[in-house]
């Protein structure tokens, strides 16, 4: 049937259907262009990621709030500057898109990228916290040394920064287009620093886990949540990994700037906004209240 209902059909010729595909392809290239050129479209996606942002932001500080009114008797834990951190990053990308019309339009583009890509590291510090903190049970569970870890956790990112502002002075010197593209190489090495975390402990945490009795009290749960972290902060890595370097050679694909808002829009909500807002449901889960008299682990 399906033979003779296709072998009914008028068949077009080869010019014409390449004139039909060549007008679509034409139409959507000028309502491409359309949009972005309109300043309606431009305000509508970064006013939408400011938004975004901030309601990321104002769920980051309140579940900080609520760990500190359940646990107010221990310190600044991993739990806790992991929410700060999502509270501050959010907070300055809402900031930032909200004054994507000043942001964009500076006359030296170096301040441009560095209020674009500062918030970018902040997020591969926060997001790296959760590997240090895997890397720290997997290692207490395998009885290996964990004091190195946070040393080495410190001084990656400071190396990183220290790095990263030294290519943003040497922008603001000299606007040099080279110095521009290991910018954004640098950024997507970073991001692949991220990616190889999360999938080095994210997976030896995951696997340790699977080998655990399966009447293992909160064996199911944890083994969700660190399958499902890592996947999802895997991913966002590896876009971000991919689309950073690509867009440096491609003016066409390009993030830093104002007449591309669809293209902004859903590369920092894949890479950012979706991820931080699973990432928190996923590990909105409260620590244990301490019992008098009992000792509490913090987690």
């Amino acid at each position: 049937m399906r033979n003779l209902v296709s072998s009914s059909l008028p068949k077009l010729p080869s010019s014409e259907m390449a004139a039909a595909a060549g007008g679509v392809a034409l139409a959507l290239g000028g309502w491409w262009e359309e949009v972005n050129g309109s300043p309606a479209w431009q305000d509508g996606a970064f006013f939408s990621l400011s938004a975004a942002y901030a309601l990321v932001s104002a769920v980051a500080l309140v579940q900080l709030i609520r760990i500190q009114l359940r646990v107010p008797e221990f310190g600044w834990t991993t739990q806790k500057v992991f929410h700060l951190m999502n509270f501050i990053v959010n907070g300055v990308r809402a900031v930032v898109f909200g004054l994507h019309a000043h942001v964009f339009l500076f006359q030296s583009k170096v301040y441009t990228l560095v209020l674009l890509e500062l918030p970018g590291l902040l997020f591969f510090s926060t997001y790296t916290l959760l590997v240090l903190f895997w890397a720290e049970i997997y290692h207490q569970a395998k009885n290996l040394p964990t004091g190195k870890l946070r040393i080495i956790y410190i001084a990656v990112n400071s190396f990183i920064y220290v790095i990263q502002v030294c290519i943003w002075i040497y922008l603001g010197i000299t606007d040099n287009p080279l110095v521009e593209l290991v910018c954004k190489i640098f950024i997507s090495v970073v991001s692949f620093v991220a990616l190889l975390g999360f999938l080095i402990y994210g997976g030896r945490l995951f696997f340790m886990l699977r080998r655990f009795p399966i009447e293992s009290k909160g064996r199911r749960k944890k083994l969700y949540e660190v399958g499902t972290v890592t996947a999802i902060c895997f991913t966002c890595f590896l876009i971000r990994c991919i689309v950073v370097p690509v867009s440096s050679f491609d003016t066409d694909l390009s993030l830093e700037v104002l007449d591309h808002p669809i293209l902004d829009f859903f590369y920092y909500m894949l890479t950012e906004i979706l991820p931080s807002a699973l990432v928190l449901f996923i590990l909105r889960k409260l620590p244990p209240k301490r019992v008098p008299g009992q000792y509490q682990p913090i987690r």
